[in-house]
């Protein structure tokens, strides 16, 4: 092989590194782009999201609802239990 040939095949190795280096950063900046508009919308106010006030008190009573139903299950299951 003389050194054309041999710098050919270097100059093409090194453009698929480079394109290689270059697409996984690009991915990963993508990301963060996305993320950071996610969070962006998700943290303002009034735009129909959950994070409103009365929606976080709803969910917050809904669990607690759940708790108490959850608790009031496995005290009938132990009384059973107890009793057969």
């Amino acid at each position: 092989m003389d050194k054309s040939a041999i710098w050919n095949v270097l100059k093409w190795v090194l453009a698929a590194l480079a394109a290689g280096f270059v697409g996984q950063f690009g991915r990963v900046l993508a990301m963060r782009i996305i993320e950071r508009r996610r969070l962006r919308r998700s943290s303002s106010k009034g735009d129909g999201s959950l994070n409103t006030d009365l929606e976080l008190e709803k969910m917050r009573l809904d669990n607690q609802t759940k708790i108490v139903k959850k608790r009031a299950k496995q005290a009938v299951k132990r009384e059973k239990k107890n009793r057969g």
